[in-house]
Protein backbone atom coordinates (compact mmCIF):
# COMPACT_ATOMS: atom_id res chain seq x y z
CA UNK A 1 0.00 0.00 0.00
CA UNK A 2 3.05 2.32 0.02
CA UNK A 3 2.16 3.68 -3.42
CA UNK A 4 -1.14 4.99 -2.00
CA UNK A 5 0.31 6.68 1.07
CA UNK A 6 0.03 10.44 0.94
CA UNK A 7 -2.99 10.43 -1.37
CA UNK A 8 -6.18 11.88 0.02
CA UNK A 9 -9.39 9.89 -0.09
CA UNK A 10 -10.79 12.57 -2.37
CA UNK A 11 -7.96 11.91 -4.83
CA UNK A 12 -8.49 8.15 -4.60
CA UNK A 13 -12.20 8.54 -5.37
CA UNK A 14 -11.52 10.85 -8.30
CA UNK A 15 -8.59 9.15 -10.05
CA UNK A 16 -7.23 5.99 -8.42
CA UNK A 17 -7.20 2.96 -10.75
CA UNK A 18 -8.54 4.85 -13.77
CA UNK A 19 -5.32 4.25 -15.76
CA UNK A 20 -5.96 6.93 -18.39
CA UNK A 21 -3.08 5.86 -20.67
CA UNK A 22 -4.50 2.35 -20.89
CA UNK A 23 -7.87 3.69 -22.12
CA UNK A 24 -6.71 6.27 -24.72
CA UNK A 25 -6.86 9.13 -22.24
CA UNK A 26 -10.59 8.71 -21.59
CA UNK A 27 -11.34 10.67 -18.42
CA UNK A 28 -14.24 8.24 -17.82
CA UNK A 29 -12.96 4.71 -18.49
CA UNK A 30 -15.08 2.55 -20.81
CA UNK A 31 -17.54 -0.16 -19.85
CA UNK A 32 -16.28 -3.60 -20.84
CA UNK A 33 -19.80 -4.94 -21.30
CA UNK A 34 -18.70 -8.36 -22.49
CA UNK A 35 -18.68 -11.85 -21.05
CA UNK A 36 -15.61 -13.28 -22.80
CA UNK A 37 -12.03 -12.12 -23.44
CA UNK A 38 -10.13 -13.92 -26.20
CA UNK A 39 -6.33 -14.16 -26.12
CA UNK A 40 -4.95 -15.70 -29.29
CA UNK A 41 -2.26 -13.06 -29.69
CA UNK A 42 -2.02 -11.34 -26.27
CA UNK A 43 -2.32 -12.95 -22.85
CA UNK A 44 -3.80 -9.94 -21.04
CA UNK A 45 -4.95 -11.91 -17.99
CA UNK A 46 -8.71 -11.80 -18.62
CA UNK A 47 -10.88 -14.72 -19.63
CA UNK A 48 -14.44 -14.37 -18.34
CA UNK A 49 -16.29 -11.56 -16.58
CA UNK A 50 -17.53 -13.92 -13.87
CA UNK A 51 -13.89 -14.06 -12.72
CA UNK A 52 -12.57 -10.59 -13.61
CA UNK A 53 -13.34 -7.56 -15.77
CA UNK A 54 -11.35 -4.33 -16.36
CA UNK A 55 -14.28 -2.04 -15.48
CA UNK A 56 -15.03 -3.91 -12.26
CA UNK A 57 -11.35 -3.84 -11.33
CA UNK A 58 -11.33 -0.03 -11.35
CA UNK A 59 -14.06 0.02 -8.70
CA UNK A 60 -12.22 -2.66 -6.73
CA UNK A 61 -8.95 -0.70 -6.78
CA UNK A 62 -10.63 2.46 -5.54
CA UNK A 63 -12.47 0.72 -2.71
CA UNK A 64 -9.41 -1.27 -1.58
CA UNK A 65 -7.39 1.96 -1.42
CA UNK A 66 -10.15 3.75 0.50
CA UNK A 67 -10.35 0.88 3.02
CA UNK A 68 -6.55 0.71 3.37
CA UNK A 69 -6.72 -2.95 2.33
CA UNK A 70 -4.67 -4.96 -0.13
CA UNK A 71 -7.53 -5.91 -2.45
CA UNK A 72 -11.29 -5.77 -2.93
CA UNK A 73 -13.84 -7.85 -4.82
CA UNK A 74 -17.19 -6.56 -6.08
CA UNK A 75 -20.39 -8.60 -5.90
CA UNK A 76 -23.87 -8.34 -7.37
CA UNK A 77 -25.41 -7.28 -4.03
CA UNK A 78 -24.54 -6.49 -0.45
CA UNK A 79 -25.96 -9.83 0.69
CA UNK A 80 -23.87 -11.63 -1.94
CA UNK A 81 -20.77 -10.04 -0.41
CA UNK A 82 -21.86 -10.74 3.18
CA UNK A 83 -22.70 -14.41 2.56
CA UNK A 84 -19.52 -14.94 0.52
CA UNK A 85 -17.37 -13.46 3.29
CA UNK A 86 -19.03 -15.66 5.90
CA UNK A 87 -18.88 -18.82 3.81
CA UNK A 88 -15.21 -18.22 3.03
CA UNK A 89 -14.36 -18.83 6.71
CA UNK A 90 -17.10 -21.22 7.85
CA UNK A 91 -16.98 -25.00 7.82
CA UNK A 92 -19.40 -27.76 8.77
CA UNK A 93 -20.39 -27.78 12.47
CA UNK A 94 -18.51 -24.58 13.27
CA UNK A 95 -19.59 -21.69 15.49
CA UNK A 96 -19.95 -17.95 14.94
CA UNK A 97 -20.47 -15.00 17.30
CA UNK A 98 -22.61 -12.13 16.04
CA UNK A 99 -24.52 -9.12 17.45
CA UNK A 100 -28.25 -9.68 17.91
CA UNK A 101 -29.39 -6.56 16.06
CA UNK A 102 -27.31 -7.18 12.96
CA UNK A 103 -28.91 -6.52 9.54
CA UNK A 104 -31.95 -8.81 9.44
CA UNK A 105 -31.07 -10.83 6.27
CA UNK A 106 -27.59 -11.52 7.70
CA UNK A 107 -29.19 -12.82 10.90
CA UNK A 108 -31.64 -14.99 8.94
CA UNK A 109 -28.78 -16.42 6.84
CA UNK A 110 -26.88 -17.46 9.95
CA UNK A 111 -29.89 -18.61 11.97
CA UNK A 112 -31.67 -20.66 9.31
CA UNK A 113 -29.67 -21.30 6.15
CA UNK A 114 -26.29 -22.10 7.73
CA UNK A 115 -27.98 -24.12 10.49
CA UNK A 116 -28.62 -26.74 7.77
CA UNK A 117 -24.89 -27.44 7.82
CA UNK A 118 -24.55 -27.60 11.58
CA UNK A 119 -23.30 -24.03 11.92
CA UNK A 120 -24.32 -22.50 15.25
CA UNK A 121 -24.47 -18.79 16.00
CA UNK A 122 -24.34 -17.13 19.40
CA UNK A 123 -25.95 -13.70 19.38
CA UNK A 124 -24.74 -11.07 21.85
CA UNK A 125 -25.73 -7.44 22.35
CA UNK A 126 -22.32 -6.40 21.04
CA UNK A 127 -21.89 -3.49 23.42
CA UNK A 128 -18.76 -4.91 25.11
CA UNK A 129 -15.80 -6.91 23.86
CA UNK A 130 -16.12 -9.19 26.89
CA UNK A 131 -19.44 -10.50 25.57
CA UNK A 132 -17.73 -11.74 22.42
CA UNK A 133 -14.88 -13.26 24.41
CA UNK A 134 -17.28 -15.09 26.73
CA UNK A 135 -19.21 -16.51 23.76
CA UNK A 136 -16.17 -18.06 22.06
CA UNK A 137 -16.09 -21.87 21.83
CA UNK A 138 -13.36 -24.27 20.68
CA UNK A 139 -15.05 -24.48 17.25
CA UNK A 140 -15.60 -20.72 16.81
CA UNK A 141 -14.37 -19.75 13.34
CA UNK A 142 -15.63 -16.20 12.94
CA UNK A 143 -16.83 -13.11 14.76
CA UNK A 144 -19.16 -11.04 12.63
CA UNK A 145 -19.56 -7.33 13.39
CA UNK A 146 -21.69 -4.44 12.16
CA UNK A 147 -20.81 -1.14 13.72
CA UNK A 148 -23.02 0.70 14.29
CA UNK A 149 -25.82 -1.86 14.39
CA UNK A 150 -28.95 -1.61 12.27
CA UNK A 151 -31.76 0.50 13.77
CA UNK A 152 -30.33 0.75 17.31
CA UNK A 153 -26.92 2.23 16.36
CA UNK A 154 -24.85 0.64 19.11
CA UNK A 155 -21.13 0.26 18.40
CA UNK A 156 -18.65 -2.57 18.78
CA UNK A 157 -15.07 -1.98 19.89
CA UNK A 158 -13.22 -3.04 16.74
CA UNK A 159 -9.69 -3.01 18.13
CA UNK A 160 -10.52 -4.92 21.30
CA UNK A 161 -12.57 -7.58 19.50
CA UNK A 162 -9.97 -7.96 16.75
CA UNK A 163 -7.25 -8.55 19.37
CA UNK A 164 -9.37 -11.17 21.17
CA UNK A 165 -10.10 -12.98 17.91
CA UNK A 166 -6.58 -12.86 16.51
CA UNK A 167 -5.11 -14.35 19.69
CA UNK A 168 -7.37 -17.38 19.15
CA UNK A 169 -7.05 -17.72 15.38
CA UNK A 170 -10.63 -16.52 14.78
CA UNK A 171 -11.46 -14.51 11.65
CA UNK A 172 -13.22 -11.17 12.10
CA UNK A 173 -15.64 -9.72 9.54
CA UNK A 174 -17.12 -6.21 9.82
CA UNK A 175 -19.94 -4.55 7.89
CA UNK A 176 -18.78 -0.97 7.31
CA UNK A 177 -21.69 0.23 5.15
CA UNK A 178 -22.95 2.91 7.57
CA UNK A 179 -19.68 4.76 8.11
CA UNK A 180 -18.19 4.13 4.64
CA UNK A 181 -14.40 3.93 4.18
CA UNK A 182 -14.28 7.72 4.50
CA UNK A 183 -15.26 7.65 8.19
CA UNK A 184 -14.09 4.22 9.39
CA UNK A 185 -11.41 1.71 8.36
CA UNK A 186 -11.85 -1.59 10.23
CA UNK A 187 -8.79 -3.15 8.53
CA UNK A 188 -6.63 -0.54 10.28
CA UNK A 189 -8.23 -1.65 13.56
CA UNK A 190 -7.15 -5.27 13.00
CA UNK A 191 -10.31 -6.66 11.32
CA UNK A 192 -9.65 -9.35 8.69
CA UNK A 193 -12.49 -8.81 6.21
CA UNK A 194 -14.74 -5.81 5.60
CA UNK A 195 -18.03 -5.94 3.70
CA UNK A 196 -20.20 -3.21 2.23
CA UNK A 197 -23.59 -2.87 0.68
CA UNK A 198 -22.37 -0.56 -2.08
CA UNK A 199 -26.04 -0.07 -2.94
CA UNK A 200 -26.04 2.54 -0.18
CA UNK A 201 -23.59 5.45 0.12
CA UNK A 202 -20.95 4.18 -2.30
CA UNK A 203 -23.43 4.05 -5.16
CA UNK A 204 -25.34 6.97 -3.72
CA UNK A 205 -27.95 7.39 -6.46
CA UNK A 206 -30.44 4.59 -5.64
CA UNK A 207 -29.89 3.01 -9.05
CA UNK A 208 -27.65 -0.01 -8.38
CA UNK A 209 -27.58 -3.12 -6.18
CA UNK A 210 -23.96 -3.90 -5.29
CA UNK A 211 -21.67 -5.39 -2.66
CA UNK A 212 -17.95 -5.42 -1.84
CA UNK A 213 -15.51 -7.45 0.26
CA UNK A 214 -12.05 -6.08 1.12
CA UNK A 215 -9.14 -7.83 2.79
CA UNK A 216 -5.76 -9.40 2.18
CA UNK A 217 -4.59 -10.42 -1.28
CA UNK A 218 -4.53 -14.07 -0.20
CA UNK A 219 -8.13 -14.05 1.02
CA UNK A 220 -9.39 -12.09 -1.98
CA UNK A 221 -7.78 -14.42 -4.49
CA UNK A 222 -9.37 -17.42 -2.80
CA UNK A 223 -12.80 -15.75 -2.69
CA UNK A 224 -12.48 -14.83 -6.39
CA UNK A 225 -12.28 -18.47 -7.45
CA UNK A 226 -14.43 -20.02 -4.74
CA UNK A 227 -17.28 -18.02 -3.19
CA UNK A 228 -17.58 -15.51 -6.04
CA UNK A 229 -16.51 -17.66 -8.96
CA UNK A 230 -18.42 -20.80 -8.01
CA UNK A 231 -21.61 -19.10 -6.85
CA UNK A 232 -21.48 -16.58 -9.70
CA UNK A 233 -22.58 -13.48 -7.77
CA UNK A 234 -20.21 -11.25 -9.75
CA UNK A 235 -20.90 -7.57 -10.31
CA UNK A 236 -22.06 -6.65 -13.80
CA UNK A 237 -19.65 -4.27 -15.66
CA UNK A 238 -22.33 -1.60 -16.13
CA UNK A 239 -23.16 -1.84 -12.44
CA UNK A 240 -19.43 -1.37 -11.71
CA UNK A 241 -19.30 1.69 -14.00
CA UNK A 242 -22.19 3.25 -12.09
CA UNK A 243 -20.45 2.42 -8.81
CA UNK A 244 -17.30 4.18 -10.04
CA UNK A 245 -19.43 7.22 -10.88
CA UNK A 246 -20.87 7.17 -7.35
CA UNK A 247 -17.43 6.88 -5.76
CA UNK A 248 -16.24 10.03 -7.52
CA UNK A 249 -18.69 12.17 -5.53
CA UNK A 250 -18.65 10.12 -2.32
CA UNK A 251 -16.54 12.60 -0.28
CA UNK A 252 -18.80 15.53 -1.15
CA UNK A 253 -21.98 13.55 -0.54
CA UNK A 254 -20.80 12.15 2.80
CA UNK A 255 -19.87 15.63 3.98
CA UNK A 256 -23.44 16.75 3.28
CA UNK A 257 -25.03 13.58 4.74
CA UNK A 258 -23.01 14.06 7.94
CA UNK A 259 -23.72 17.78 8.26
CA UNK A 260 -27.45 17.36 7.71
CA UNK A 261 -27.60 14.19 9.82
CA UNK A 262 -26.00 15.95 12.79
CA UNK A 263 -28.33 18.95 12.48
CA UNK A 264 -31.42 16.78 12.34
CA UNK A 265 -30.27 14.51 15.19
CA UNK A 266 -29.63 17.53 17.41
CA UNK A 267 -32.99 19.07 16.45
CA UNK A 268 -34.87 15.86 17.23
CA UNK A 269 -33.06 15.42 20.54
CA UNK A 270 -34.36 18.82 21.70
CA UNK A 271 -37.88 18.37 20.29
CA UNK A 272 -40.57 18.00 22.98
CA UNK A 273 -42.37 15.35 20.91
CA UNK A 274 -39.31 13.10 20.65
CA UNK A 275 -38.51 10.68 23.46
CA UNK A 276 -35.10 9.44 22.34
CA UNK A 277 -32.60 9.77 19.47
CA UNK A 278 -30.17 6.98 18.51
CA UNK A 279 -27.16 8.43 16.68
CA UNK A 280 -23.46 7.90 17.52
CA UNK A 281 -22.62 11.46 16.50
CA UNK A 282 -24.50 12.92 19.44
CA UNK A 283 -22.49 13.47 22.66
CA UNK A 284 -25.43 11.92 24.52
CA UNK A 285 -24.91 8.57 22.78
CA UNK A 286 -23.53 6.17 25.45
CA UNK A 287 -20.70 5.07 23.14
CA UNK A 288 -19.90 8.47 21.67
CA UNK A 289 -16.32 8.39 23.02
CA UNK A 290 -15.73 4.90 21.61
CA UNK A 291 -16.99 6.14 18.26
CA UNK A 292 -14.42 8.93 18.25
CA UNK A 293 -11.60 6.39 18.68
CA UNK A 294 -12.55 4.35 15.58
CA UNK A 295 -14.60 6.69 13.40
CA UNK A 296 -13.68 10.07 11.94
CA UNK A 297 -17.26 11.01 11.14
CA UNK A 298 -20.89 9.90 10.98
CA UNK A 299 -23.30 9.31 8.13
CA UNK A 300 -26.90 10.43 7.74
CA UNK A 301 -28.76 7.34 9.00
CA UNK A 302 -30.34 7.54 12.47
CA UNK A 303 -33.33 6.44 14.51
CA UNK A 304 -35.63 8.15 17.00
CA UNK A 305 -38.69 7.40 19.11
CA UNK A 306 -41.55 9.89 18.86
CA UNK A 307 -43.78 10.52 21.90
CA UNK A 308 -47.11 9.08 20.91
CA UNK A 309 -49.10 5.93 20.25
CA UNK A 310 -48.28 3.54 17.43
CA UNK A 311 -51.20 4.96 15.49
CA UNK A 312 -49.90 8.50 15.96
CA UNK A 313 -46.40 7.48 14.85
CA UNK A 314 -47.85 5.81 11.74
CA UNK A 315 -49.78 9.02 11.01
CA UNK A 316 -46.62 11.09 11.49
CA UNK A 317 -44.85 9.02 8.84
CA UNK A 318 -47.69 9.38 6.36
CA UNK A 319 -47.88 13.15 6.83
CA UNK A 320 -44.26 13.79 5.81
CA UNK A 321 -43.84 15.36 2.38
CA UNK A 322 -40.06 15.29 1.68
CA UNK A 323 -39.25 12.00 3.42
CA UNK A 324 -40.42 9.11 1.23
CA UNK A 325 -41.32 5.85 2.99
CA UNK A 326 -39.03 2.95 2.12
CA UNK A 327 -36.62 0.41 3.65
CA UNK A 328 -33.30 1.31 2.00
CA UNK A 329 -30.95 4.22 2.68
CA UNK A 330 -27.76 5.97 1.58
CA UNK A 331 -29.15 7.52 -1.60
CA UNK A 332 -29.71 11.14 -2.58
CA UNK A 333 -33.30 11.03 -1.30
CA UNK A 334 -34.46 11.24 2.31
CA UNK A 335 -36.31 8.14 3.51
CA UNK A 336 -38.20 7.00 6.58
CA UNK A 337 -39.33 3.56 7.73
CA UNK A 338 -40.76 2.13 10.92
CA UNK A 339 -38.95 -1.01 12.18
CA UNK A 340 -40.43 -0.58 15.65
CA UNK A 341 -44.12 -0.40 14.75
CA UNK A 342 -44.40 -4.10 13.88
CA UNK A 343 -42.75 -5.33 17.09
CA UNK A 344 -44.65 -6.87 19.97
CA UNK A 345 -43.64 -6.11 23.56
CA UNK A 346 -41.63 -9.31 24.07
CA UNK A 347 -39.60 -8.87 20.87
CA UNK A 348 -38.97 -5.24 21.72
CA UNK A 349 -37.70 -6.22 25.17
CA UNK A 350 -35.49 -9.02 23.82
CA UNK A 351 -33.89 -7.00 21.04
CA UNK A 352 -33.83 -3.58 22.65
CA UNK A 353 -35.60 -2.04 19.66
CA UNK A 354 -38.31 0.36 20.94
CA UNK A 355 -41.83 -0.36 19.65
CA UNK A 356 -42.31 3.14 18.25
CA UNK A 357 -38.85 3.43 16.73
CA UNK A 358 -38.59 5.05 13.29
CA UNK A 359 -35.46 5.28 11.16
CA UNK A 360 -34.59 8.09 8.78
CA UNK A 361 -31.98 8.33 6.05
CA UNK A 362 -31.08 11.98 5.63
CA UNK A 363 -30.60 12.71 1.94
CA UNK A 364 -29.20 15.63 -0.02
CA UNK A 365 -32.19 17.94 0.13
CA UNK A 366 -31.75 21.31 1.84
CA UNK A 367 -31.50 20.60 5.59
CA UNK A 368 -33.85 23.46 6.47
CA UNK A 369 -36.53 21.90 4.30
CA UNK A 370 -36.07 18.53 6.01
CA UNK A 371 -36.20 20.09 9.47
CA UNK A 372 -39.40 21.93 8.59
CA UNK A 373 -40.97 18.74 7.26
CA UNK A 374 -40.16 16.82 10.45
CA UNK A 375 -41.30 19.62 12.74
CA UNK A 376 -44.60 20.12 10.92
CA UNK A 377 -45.39 16.38 10.93
CA UNK A 378 -44.44 15.95 14.60
CA UNK A 379 -46.73 18.82 15.56
CA UNK A 380 -49.51 17.33 13.42
CA UNK A 381 -49.07 14.02 15.25
CA UNK A 382 -50.57 15.56 18.40
CA UNK A 383 -53.88 16.03 16.59
CA UNK A 384 -54.15 12.40 15.40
Amino acid sequence: MDHIQGRSKEDICAHWGDDYDRYLGAIVPPIFQNSLFTRKTVNHGYTYTRVSNPTTEIAEKKIAALEEAEEARCFSSGMAAITAALMSVMEKDCHIVCPLNVYAPTKIFLETYMARFGVETTFVSGESASEFEAAIRPNTRAIYLETPLSNVFTLQDLRAIAAIARARGIVTIADNTWATPLFQNPIACGIDLVVHSATKYMGGHSDIIAGVIVGSKERMERITHEERGLFGATMDPHQAWLLIRGLRTLPLRMERHQESGMRIAAFLEEHPLVERVLYPGLPSHPQHELGKTQMSGCSGLLSFVPRGTKAQVAGFIKSLTLFEEGPSWGGFESLINSPGLSLDEETSRRTGVPQRLVRISVGLEHPESLLADLDRSLEAMKRL
